[in-house]
């Protein structure tokens, strides 16, 4: 198979620990290299095996899902128990740029592609098990929460399902985190950086969707505007409020939720 990357680099299996694989890969979306962290259980995976993405918030990178969240460790769990299917999870950066790239296309990269091209082909080129059959899903927080709505509306074909925990729903709510002028986020096409723009306008195509918000989350508010669009719009979701702030230990509860959910749709 032609790879799709001038160079790729896979962590050699004697050093990895924790079933966590980490592929960095050199991409024109990103002028130079991008990293994946990816959990692989340790089983005979079945022939398409199904591919979660989870994006990280603003401040972090492709170890942070694990080495914050310990999300590896909660998946494997969850298999063992056979709560949910054996499932890859891929984790990658978000490109790396300033405080947090919005996973948009800006300031000549591509972080979009990069999520929806590169890394799904970083993965089917390693991971012989993922294909073009595979299921794949994608998730996030805060800033990764925005990035997985907004994905997943803008690529329904693409995704199974989609989930946002604690989410940044417009792109105006990342100067409460961001150093980084809101006019490095803007898109020349306003529905293309809006997430209800972009579920109105692929209302009929949507695979199924989930997010949730802790209830002393400064996002909430947020949360709950989006929820009742998305009701007056007669568009189909889940939405939950639990108790938690915009925190690790909220996001490392609830990322059960996303992987639970993503299981009912296999």
């Amino acid at each position: 198979m032609d790879s799709k990357f001038r160079t790729t680099e896979i962590s050699d299996p004697q050093f990895e620990s924790d079933n966590l694989r980490f592929i960095t890969v050199k991409t024109q979306n990103l002028k130079g290299r991008g990293d994946i962290c990816l959990y692989v259980p340790k089983l005979n995976l079945p022939a398409n095996v199904p591919l979660v993405i989870l994006l990280h918030g603003v401040y972090g990178s492709a170890w942070i899902w694990s080495q914050k969240g310990g999300v590896h460790k909660t998946a494997n769990e969850m298999i063992n128990q056979k709560e949910i299917a054996p499932m890859l999870i891929a984790m990658p950066s978000d490109g790396l740029w300033g405080d947090g790239s919005a996973y948009l296309p800006h300031n000549s990269y591509n972080f979009e592609k990069w999520i929806v091209e590169d890394v799904i082909n970083a993965v089917k080129e390693n991971i012989e098990e993922v294909n073009d059959n595979s299921p794949i899903f994608i998730g996030g927080l805060s800033m990764g929460g925005y990035g997985a709505l907004r994905i997943g509306a803008k690529y329904p074909k693409l995704f199974k399902g989609f989930s946002g925990h604690s989410s940044i729903t417009d792109i105006s709510q990342m100067t409460l985190f961001v150093e980084e002028s809101l006019e490095d986020y803007k898109q020349e096409n306003f529905e293309y950086e809006s997430i209800l723009s972009l579920m109105k306008r692929n209302k009929t195509l949507l695979p199924a969707f989930r997010f949730d918000c802790g209830i002393d989350d400064a996002l909430i508010t947020h949360n709950r505007t989006l929820h009742e669009e998305l009701v007056l719009e007669c568009i189909s979701h889940e939405y939950k409020e639990f108790s938690g702030k915009h925190e690790w230990v909220y996001w490392i509860n609830h990322v059960k939720d996303t992987l639970r959910f993503f299981n009912k749709l296999l």
